[in-house]
């Protein structure tokens, strides 16, 4: 459903990469590996719409993008949470709600599938990096969005945090969903199919 073809960027005079194409299909996970600096999140930039590519296209079911069905059936998660810290925890969610496709998940269903039930008041300046990082993942359980495109995705978490991150991941694969990641941690998803590529 997701296929890049000839993609190219270069910054500061450097080509990070070009000649970049793949496909990822429902059910599928793409995991981008590189050391930093190799364009990992300039790709993913450019496959959220925040820049465009030097070369080359992306297409979402068939059609080339941009195209307003591509950003609705998508979500990013970037290396910042994106939390309005001066909201509590329920109203972060209720906004992310407000702004999206409605999801499987309720907003007290996804605070308990991330283990924050409880914190519907607390204000996210008083959060912990990792509790920042698994209210992320719940804004994604409350949506609807099929494409996950994330941004190292388990820094700030414990050991729990990762395999619950993991365990979610495969689950949103497993229903037809897909993702786009980065990572410096090798991934662990029970009978998904994990393509990569090794940016260099």
């Amino acid at each position: 459903m997701l296929s890049t073809n000839n993609l190219s960027c270069t910054r500061d005079d450097r080509t990070l990469f070009e000649g970049l194409g793949f496909s990822v299909n429902a059910g599928q996970a793409l995991l981008m590996e590189g050391q930093n600096g190799s364009g990992k999140t300039s790709l993913l930039r450019i496959l959220c719409g925040f820049r465009e590519p030097d070369s080359g296209t992306i297409s979402w079911c068939g059609e080339t993008t941009p195209n307003p069905q591509y950003f609705a059936d998508m979500a990013y998660v970037g290396h910042l949470d994106g939390h309005k810290k001066e909201l509590t925890v329920l109203e972060n969610l209720k906004l992310a709600l407000a702004l999206g496709q409605t999801g499987k998940l309720s907003i007290q269903q996804a605070m308990a599938k991330v283990l924050l039930s409880g914190y519907d008041d607390a204000l996210i300046q008083t959060l912990s990096a990792g509790q920042k990082r698994r209210l992320s993942l719940a804004r994604l359980l409350i949506t609807h969005n099929i494409l996950w495109i994330l941004d190292e995705p388990f820094t700030s978490l414990d050991k729990e945090g990762i395999v619950l991150m993991e365990s979610i991941m495969a689950e949103h694969c497993a229903a037809g969903g897909m993702m786009v990641l980065t990572s410096h941690h090798d991934i662990n998803l029970h009978g998904i199919d994990v393509q990569r590529i090794r940016l260099s």
